[in-house]
């Protein structure tokens, strides 16, 4: 199990599929690149991302606010018509500042010098799934976010005691508020359940003992961080998953990494996520196993996955659903267009059934097929022609602009968001499209790194023939279809 991957398999079908999986795709300049560095420095490029410095500056706002305090007490008791105003303003703010986040971040994911990183931090934000409908306060969400990516491919014990104090997680899992009277067992729970063992490897007992460890540990809302309220905690003997004594916090986190299962799960987790579908038994002990052996370290894990020959197994290239984000920010670096203004990029995921800091449950996304409905698989194709054709007065005639999915992005109330088009010139050099077959093949090549079907590609070389020079807009038309293609929706 985790066979090095033969240098002779190195090839533009490997690479892309790199690219796809430790980031969001790419052009076929990037694929080039990759194929030249060969699997050991390609591999590098993407996990040791520390090398490339980020220059991305923090929201305004994204730090503690000495004066939201006050806002919230002024909220608890002020008259009750004052109440109300002031509790809509903070709430507009929140939502305001949220928005703004939601695209910082996707811009980050598009054009940001760490794609893997960035990739880390998403698949740590479905793991340690948290909603800003409940935390309703972007600093905190901000926060979190800040620490998957600085954590992101760092120790897995280090990751789930920060997890385990970060303020956001504290209200999200009702931490905040567990003292030894009343031991909240919500974060016990979902700790051994959904972030570190899963169903079946621990007891009920098990919950109800680590709870009590972990009471006092909750959140200072004046300063905005953690603290332990050492008169909350509960100093009694207890056992948990085997281990007796006078537990603490990291006491119940230390013992709950120590086991076995703890390895076992989230490699299983981390596989799924970037290989898409899950390890076999013996695959996922070889995973956890050198897992463990690093100190249960992450980067010497998805650098070990990368550079394995079952990474690249033919069921699994080009098998992945797109989840709405990879759609997304995929198709914005292989279009070398800009993100959307964060109202139609965070409303088109949204429409295509991901909406970042605001994951459905707990549990986070089912990922998977999961992401492919008729409602929005429909939003797929109709979405494509806006980020293909830009300005959406531009696209109005040509997409159903009765569809709530389009009409959203076309216009929000009696604004309309101006966009620009894809620049056809910047992806598809002169000799490219010298005729209908090497254009065709130059878009197979950017946007599936693979070719269409037989049947596919004779429509689409009858869509080009309609015309004798097919124009700027035309060549959109052709990427709109096949972007509208069931392969264009896998990576």
């Amino acid at each position: 199990m985790l066979q090095p991957l033969s240098p002779g398999k190195w090839n533009s079908v490997t690479a892309a599929h790199l690219l796809n999986r430790a980031a969001f795709g790419g052009t076929p300049a990037t694929v080039q690149k990759l194929v030249e560095l060969g699997p050991d420095a390609a591999v590098s490029l993407f996990v040791d991302y520390e090398r490339y410095p980020d220059p991305t500056p923090a929201p305004d706002w994204a730090r503690p606010d000495p004066d939201r305090e006050k806002r919230l007490q002024a909220i608890r008791q002020g008259p009750d018509e004052q109440r109300r105003q002031l509790l809509r303003e903070e709430q507009q703010l929140q939502r305001q500042r949220i928005n703004e986040l939601r695209g910082w971040w996707l811009d980050r994911m598009a054009g940001g010098p760490r794609p893997f990183q960035e990739k880390m931090t998403l698949f740590w934000h479905g793991h340690f799934a948290t909603s800003a409908e409940k935390v309703r306060d972007a600093y905190y969400m901000w926060r979190q976010n800040e620490l998957f990516r600085r954590l992101a491919t760092g120790n897995w014990l280090q990751l789930l005691s920060e997890a385990a104090r970060d303020p956001a997680m504290l209200i999200w899992l009702d931490q905040a508020q567990s003292r030894k009277e009343h031991p909240n067992e919500n974060f016990a729970r979902e700790v051994m359940e959904l972030f570190t063992l899963g169903e079946g490897h621990y007891t009920e007992k098990d919950v109800t003992e680590a709870a009590r460890a972990l009471t006092g540990w909750s959140l200072d809302r004046r300063n905005q961080m953690f603290v332990e309220r050492l008169k909350w905690h509960d100093y009694g003997l207890k056992t948990v998953l085997g281990r007796t004594g006078f537990l603490d916090g990291d006491a119940v986190l230390e013992q709950i990494v120590a086991q076995p299962q703890a390895a076992v799960f989230i490699t299983a987790k981390i596989w799924n996520f970037f290989a898409g579908e899950m390890p076999s038994p013996a695959l996922n002990q070889a995973l956890a196993d050198g897992f463990h052996q690093s100190g249960d370290n992450f980067k010497p894990l998805v650098r070990a996955m990368f550079l394995s020959e079952e990474f690249y197994s033919p069921t699994l290239v080009r098998g992945q659903v797109k989840s709405p984000v990879q759609w997304l920010v995929g198709s914005v670096r292989m279009l070398e267009t800009e993100m959307p203004p964060p109202r139609v990029s965070i409303n088109l995921i949204r429409s295509l059934g991901q909406d970042l800091f605001a994951p459905p449950n707990v549990k986070g996304w089912d990922g998977g097929l999961a992401w492919i409905g008729t409602n929005t698989l429909l939003a797929r194709y109709n979405e494509a022609a806006v980020l293909i054709q830009g300005n959406p007065s531009s696209v109005a005639d040509s997409v159903d602009a009765k569809n709530p999915n389009q009409a959203r992005a076309i216009q929000y109330g009696r604004r309309r968001i101006r966009m620009g088009a894809v620049d056809v010139d910047r992806i598809l050099p002169g000799p490219q499209r010298a005729n209908e077959g090497s254009l065709i093949a130059a878009l197979e090549q950017r946007l599936l790194q693979s070719k269409l079907n037989e049947k596919q590609e004779s429509a689409l070389r009858e869509y080009l023939e309609a015309t004798e020079n097919p124009s700027d807009q035309d060549i959109r038309g052709a990427i709109r279809l096949i972007m509208s293609t069931p392969e264009y929706q896998l990576a």
